[in-house]
């Protein structure tokens, strides 16, 4: 009786590890389709580091966007970098 729930187990884990598996490839195929987004926004014209921090914040919840814009500009005041 164990040698069937090993038996069980080890096909259980062999679907897992293959999903993973497969997930992971799609992960790497769109990984490589967004770089070449950004790739073509870069030859477009556009700045691709701040793409990616448009990016970042459109990901944020608008109430943790605005406190981040905000204590950025208070961070900058207290450097002295804008007045």
């Amino acid at each position: 009786m164990e040698e069937n729930v090993v038996s069980s187990d080890a096909g259980q884990l062999n679907k897992f590890v293959e999903r993973i598996e497969r997930l992971e490839e799609e992960k790497r195929e769109l990984g490589a389709d967004i770089r070449e987004v950004y790739a073509e926004a870069k030859g477009a014209g556009f700045d691709v580091k701040v793409l990616r921090q448009i990016m970042r914040l459109r990901k944020m919840d608008p109430a943790d966007r605005q406190e981040t814009e905000f204590l950025r500009d208070e961070y900058k005041k207290l450097l002295g970098m804008i007045e």
